[in-house]
């Protein structure tokens, strides 16, 4: 895995990975920031919800559940002083689909926290708080 950042002047930068898709990186405004991208810190959360959701969808497909959807929310608390580092990550999922048995969304969540997402793993092991929640919906 490679990727190249560059600097787009101020507090502007874009990250490229190896197969050509870029981000937009901005910094806060109080440092100059724009508002042209995603800050950091907020792309280490876009990245634990994509890896957790990833998860979540094969285990349960995989269960032969009838997922429709599923939508991830995430809230993180940061240290006060630098390193601003997270402290406290809740992660909620709304699984949607007529008939998903709970019990099997639970187990989908547990093998995500502690096998596959490798995200969320890492943060944990840097001493991260990490929650989770779910609710099932019939429809959205």
């Amino acid at each position: 895995m490679q990727v190249n950042v560059a600097w787009g002047g101020n507090v502007h930068f874009k990250a490229e990975n190896s197969s050509g898709h870029q981000v937009p990186m901005d910094g806060p405004e109080e440092a100059g920031g724009e508002n042209l991208g995603s800050r950091p810190m907020e792309l280490v959360l876009m990245g634990l919800g994509g890896c957790t959701a990833y998860d979540v969808v094969d285990i349960l497909k995989k269960s032969r559940q009838p997922i429709a959807d599923l939508q991830v929310s995430i809230n993180a608390k940061r240290a006060e002083t630098i390193p601003a580092v997270f402290e406290q990550i809740d992660i909620h999922f709304t699984v949607v689909g007529e008939g998903i048995d709970p019990t099997k969304v639970q187990r989908a969540i547990d093998l995500t926290a502690e096998k596959y997402c490798s995200v969320s793993i890492m943060l944990e092991k840097s001493g991260v708080a990490i929650s989770h929640s779910f609710a099932i919906k019939a429809e959205l």
